[in-house]
């Protein structure tokens, strides 16, 4: 029960950054951008404190490290890979565009007579 507490606070203080961007619509945007940021972090603050807030940071924490662990190809690794997509789309381009020929051909010339 705490933590639906907590979280319906951290919403209210969400809701409250954004009334007050648009209730002190006359102040400089500066002022009303740092009332939504404000009421941002701490809306943030008050979320983490709560058990699902708890397990959002554990994932962050273990995504990041995993991001970590990722081996990124090389420039002349993405070149390759992508010089090779594109022959092949143009092979098959060329395929399709043959065969596409083909039974028109067949169909139109020989079979209807139409050409």
């Amino acid at each position: 029960m705490a933590d639906k507490i907590k979280i319906a606070f951290a919403g209210l203080l969400l809701l409250a950054g954004l009334v007050g961007f648009y209730y002190f619509n006359t102040q400089p945007g500066v002022l009303r951008a740092g009332m939504v940021g404000a009421g941002l972090v701490a809306a943030a603050i008050v979320a983490s404190l709560s058990a699902s807030g708890q397990r959002l940071l554990a994932f962050m924490r273990e995504s990041n490290e995993e991001r970590r662990k990722v081996v990124w190809p090389t420039g002349k690794e993405s070149f390759q890979t992508a010089a090779a997509v594109f022959a092949f789309v143009v092979v098959m381009a060329l395929f399709l565009w043959t065969v596409d020929k083909l039974l028109e051909w067949g169909l139109y010339d020989l079979l209807l007579g139409w050409k």
